[in-house]
């Protein structure tokens, strides 16, 4: 009885340490993700405010034309180029929680 109950108390810590690896590595990919968003939400701003000083110094409608087009061209170049990178983050997140659980199932099965 004292076996089993040592053996069920060793694989409860096991999966609590599991389980604590796993949301450190979703706080940091949390995280990352969350600065990174930051990052393109603050560029974005600064990028949108410099094409309305552009667009308010126009001095003709082509002008105008040709700023309001350069800067819908970099916008969406760079809201594909992000979200290509959050969706890396988003694949990194996923792979380095379960990362835990990949190493604690190798090591159950192992076992069994």
């Amino acid at each position: 009885m004292v076996k089993d109950f040592n053996d069920f108390q060793a694989l409860g810590k096991d999966q609590m340490d599991v389980t604590m690896k796993s949301l450190g590595a979703l706080s940091n990919g949390v995280q990352a993700i969350a600065v990174e968003l930051a990052d393109y939400s603050k560029k974005t701003f600064e990028d949108g405010t410099a094409a309305v000083e552009k667009l308010f110094g126009a001095k003709s409608l082509d002008k105008a034309i040709e700023v309001q087009s350069d800067y819908f061209k970099a916008a969406y170049e760079g809201f594909v180029s992000q979200t290509a990178k959050i969706g890396e983050l988003y694949t990194d997140l996923a792979k380095e929680a379960y990362k835990p659980y990949e190493k604690y199932l190798g090591k159950t099965v192992a076992a069994k």
